[in-house]
């Protein structure tokens, strides 16, 4: 998956546990992105299956979407939380940093920054 489709799913993820539903209009929002480009993206998530749009317009992601979205997330706040406390910058940097590193870091690598969490209980799952 590419990393914008990445950042949609994540993003959808992060919107329904916050708002209980998403629609296309709270993706634009929350992304700053134009209503074409989130349609485009809409479009292409549900051909592979990630996600569908319900009749009232609710975006929900299927069972491969979710597990997506759950891989992705646990990815930036393992990441963030691994720059606060390694580079000791703030949350915010750490935040950007890890938007961008999440798309690129290696299994391997990220498997040793869980296990570095999980030694100093810091963790998430």
């Amino acid at each position: 998956m590419h990393e914008s489709g990445e950042d949609y799913i994540e993003t959808i993820y992060i919107l329904k546990k916050r708002n209980g539903s998403v629609r296309s209009i709270d993706v634009a929002n929350e992304l700053g992105f134009s209503r074409p480009s989130v349609s485009r993206a809409v479009g292409i998530l549900k051909d592979q299956g990630l996600l569908v749009v319900e009749g009232n317009g609710d975006l929900v992601l299927t069972e491969e979407g979710l597990k997506t979205a759950k891989a992705v997330y646990a990815k930036h706040t393992n990441l963030t939380k691994f720059l606060m406390l390694t580079a000791g910058v703030s949350e915010e940097i750490a935040e950007e940093d890890a938007c961008r590193i999440e798309h690129i870091i290696s299994p391997e690598t990220f498997k040793g920054i869980k296990k570095y969490l999980k030694n100093n209980g810091k963790i998430e799952e």
